[in-house]
């Protein structure tokens, strides 16, 4: 890790705001965006409502699997509320600024946020190998009891060490120009401060160990078992099947850790604007649209529990 200081210059008491740079740097194309990530609200809060929804209320789906999805889902949909309506607002009214405490506040809700699904991708990878490599034990591992504490574990676990990360980066001086290029997270919150921030820096890799490598190496753990017992399957049929319940919550995992893990594992000196615009625009807003289309369209009992959904709406009508 290169380390570098940087000269102080400005001190926070002086701060009032930060500016929101966003999309300002493709003027012309403001208003397709505006329209672009409305859309995109609107298609995430539908397609993983409704994941929410039926797995509420079928019958068929009253399963530890889909009891994850549907707090993954309502997850996502509190996730990309915290910063797309903020990127919707700017390019709205182009009014850019944010304040400090506006801004500590979406940094802080999305670190919680984030390392709630790295630990409940974890627990669905968990689910996973216990179903097919322990079938047998699996209603009795996977109890109702067993499954709310996973998931109460996994929103409340990264809230106390999240909160003193954000209390301590924004405890420090900040210098020069307070344009941030998208939203309040911590490379662009680190670029802008000021003197020393070998221990921030330090902080950042420590908790994005904890919060987003681990539960990685857990999935990893987990996917290589069940990889080892599906292929001892003697039915291709059998396989075939296994495979098709782990490839939707895979493609989640690989989409959002290898984002998430490119733009915390690297050095504060390495980052460049751009680069975390385009990563952060994958884990916060293209994962979670990415999910109701993955598991709507590659798994079979959501589909049918859709249909099923729509079908009684129909009637009722």
């Amino acid at each position: 890790m290169n380390h570098q200081q940087k000269p102080q210059e400005g001190n926070l008491t002086n701060l009032k705001e930060f500016v929101l740079l966003g999309f300002s740097d493709v003027p012309d194309l403001q208003w397709v965006l505006f329209g672009l990530l409305i859309a995109m609200y609107c298609f995430i809060l539908l397609g993983n409502g409704t994941i929410v929804l039926i797995t509420k209320v079928d019958a068929a789906l009253q399963t530890p699997m889909y009891f994850f999805l549907g707090n993954f889902s309502f997850l996502e949909i509190c996730y990309v509320s915290i910063t797309l309506p903020r990127m919707v607002f700017n390019l709205g009214t182009q009014r850019r600024t944010i304040s400090f405490i506006a801004c500590a506040t979406q940094m802080c809700c999305t670190l919680i946020l984030g390392a709630t699904e790295c630990f409940l991708l974890a627990v669905m990878a968990y689910d996973r190998y216990v179903a097919i490599c322990n079938p047998l034990r699996y209603p009795l591992v996977m109890n109702q009891k067993v499954c709310s504490q996973l998931v109460i574990g996994s929103w409340i676990s990264g809230i106390p060490i999240q909160i003193g990360q954000t209390s301590h980066i924004f405890s420090l001086s900040f210098c020069g120009s307070h344009q941030i290029n998208h939203f309040c997270d911590i490379p662009p919150i680190l670029h802008l401060a000021c003197g020393d921030t070998f221990i921030n820096e330090m902080m950042v890799f420590l908790g994005a160990f904890l919060f987003v490598l681990f539960p990685f190496l857990l999935i990893v753990f987990s996917y290589s078992k069940i990889i080892s017992t599906v292929l001892k399957l003697s039915s291709t049929k059998s396989r075939a099947k296994a495979f098709s319940t782990c490839s939707s919550h895979l493609a989640v995992v690989i989409l959002f850790f290898g984002s998430a893990m490119i733009t915390y594992f690297r050095s504060n000196t390495s980052h460049s604007g751009e680069t975390d615009k385009v990563l952060s625009l994958f884990y916060t807003v293209v994962t979670p649209m990415f999910n109701p289309m993955v598991y709507s369209l590659r798994n079979k009992d959501v589909t049918i529990a859709l249909r099923k959904f729509l079908c009684k709406q129909f009637v009722k009508i």
